[in-house]
């Protein structure tokens, strides 16, 4: 585990491949995801700040959600509720909307919707810092967009919508692949979906977790579709 600091109130617990995140306000601090293998992501937390410590996940993939259980609540759209507690999830969890704000004290989190690569797949607007936390779908890794609860249409729609948004923002933080990432990722990202939607894309065939899947590489990032 490679615990990074941004600054006195941001740290980035980084996993190799898979990242979440811990922004402190004046009276409480919020956890983004908890991780893939780390099973105590609070307890790391509780290392940095003495504050009361809250959990908001982007999603609920398995390699989200590893430290849930540490958490009596938690914040998560509704519409990821099947997803989660299908695949073993446990606990309370407190609906998130779109244009929800979590005040941390003197630092607002705006939940903003980007249904997507999940149907549930949020990000979290940090406006205080001028950072936006994207989850997966906003990247320059491999984007999972196969199975039935993806859907690339929802997902170019989520884009264009956080691409409305770009002068609320200066830095991108995904889970996956670099990061911070600059507003400029969001058009390219969305003429690759609508390349691969069109059929103009040409993609290779591999096999993940037991399924073949076509896997369009676009430069700028790698799609993984049905």
């Amino acid at each position: 585990m490679n615990k990074i600091k941004l600054s006195n109130d941001t740290w980035v617990f980084d996993e190799g491949g898979v990242r979440f995140f811990l922004l402190i306000g004046t009276e409480r601090a919020l956890m983004i995801d908890s991780g893939m293998k780390t099973r105590n992501a609070k307890e790391l937390a509780e290392e940095i700040t003495s504050l009361p410590i809250e959990l908001i996940n982007t999603h609920a993939d398995r390699d989200h959600t590893a430290s849930n259980a540490e958490f009596a609540r938690f914040y998560m759209s509704p519409a990821e509720c099947s997803n989660y507690y299908r695949s073993g999830g446990t606990g309370e969890f407190e609906p998130v909307r779109d244009g929800d704000e979590i005040d941390l004290g003197d630092r607002k989190i705006r939940v903003i919707e980007t249904p997507g690569h999940t149907p549930g797949s949020i990000a979290l607007l940090d406006l205080k810092t001028r950072r936006i936390f994207t989850g997966d779908p906003i990247q320059d890794g491999r984007i999972f967009m196969f199975g039935v609860q993806r859907e690339m249409h929802a997902y170019l729609r989520s884009l264009e919508r956080v691409e409305q948004l770009s002068g609320e923002f200066d830095e991108i933080y995904p889970s996956h692949g670099s990061f911070p990432l600059k507003a400029d990722i969001i058009p390219k990202l969305m003429a690759a979906a609508e390349k691969i939607l069109s059929g103009e894309a040409e993609p290779a065939e591999e096999q993940v977790f037991g399924n073949t899947i076509k896997a369009y590489d676009m430069g700028v990032a790698t799609f993984l579709c049905d």
